[in-house]
C-alpha cells in the first residue's frame, strides 16, 4: 500500500530506501511551469539522524508496519519518560529524542498514543488540543490594552507562548498542539 503527498502527516512512520523514517516536516511545492516537488525532513528510526530528502511530488510514499498503543504518562526521571500501556500495565522508557517537542504539551498522567515500529517507540501521536497550566506570567502593564496586545507566558510543561493580557498564573489554557498556539482558557 502506498500514499501521496495529501495522506502524509507529521509523526508518520514511512519506509524509506528500505529504512524506517518518522516525517518531522513536509512540503508539497507546485511552482508554475513546473514539476511538483516534496521535501521531506525525516528522522532516521534507529540512528536519530535527521535528513531532508527532495522527490519528485507524484512520488508514492510507503507507510511503515507500525503498531499504535494508548499509553499513560507516568514520570520523567531526567533520561526517559516512562510510559504504561494501559492494556497491559507494561511500563516502558521513551527518550526525549523520539520525543521531540511532545514534550512539551505532555502533562503526567496524561493518555496518548505512542507509536511502536518492531517494538521500538518511534513517536506519539498527540491530540489536536492539550490543557496546560500557567505557571509564569509577565504583569500586564495597565494602560497597554492596544487591539492584540498579548504577553509571554510559561506553562506547567515548560512551553512558552505569547497570550492576551488578561491572562493569569493558574489559569488553565486550551493549546493547539500542532503549532503550541494559545485557543482559550479552559474551565
Amino acid at each position: 500500500m502506498t500514499i501521496g503527498f495529501s495522506e502524509l502527516r507529521k509523526n508518520m512512520a514511512l519506509l524509506y530506501e528500505g529504512e524506517v523514517y518518522t516525517v518531522l516536516d513536509y512540503q508539497h511545492r507546485k511552482a508554475p511551469k513546473a514539476p511538483p516537488t516534496l521535501t521531506l525532513k525525516l528522522r532516521h528510526v534507529k540512528s536519530g539522524n535527521v535528513y531532508e530528502k527532495k522527490m519528485p511530488g507524484t512520488h508514492r510514499l510507503t507507510p511503515a508496519p507500525i503498531e499504535t498503543r494508548t499509553s499513560q504518562y507516568l514520570f520523567f526521571d531526567g533520561d526517559a519518560y516512562t510510559f504504561m500501556d494501559v492494556e497491559t500495565y507494561e511500563q516502558f522508557p521513551v527518550s526525549a529524542e523520539v520525543l521531540g517537542d511532545a514534550t512539551k504539551y505532555i502533562v503526567e498522567g496524561e493518555k496518548i498514543d505512542v507509536v511502536i515500529y518492531q517494538g521500538v517507540p518511534i513517536s506519539v501521536e498527540l491530540p489536536v488540543f492539550v490543557i496546560l497550566k500557567v505557571e509564569r506570567a509577565e504583569p500586564a502593564v495597565k494602560g497597554d490594552t492596544a487591539t492584540g496586545a498579548l504577553k509571554k507566558i510559561t506553562t506547567n510543561t515548560g512551553l512558552e507562548l505569547n497570550v492576551p493580557l488578561f491572562i493569569n498564573e493558574g489559569d488553565t489554557l486550551k493549546i493547539d498542539t500542532r503549532d503550541g498556539r494559545y485557543i482559550e482558557r479552559a474551565k
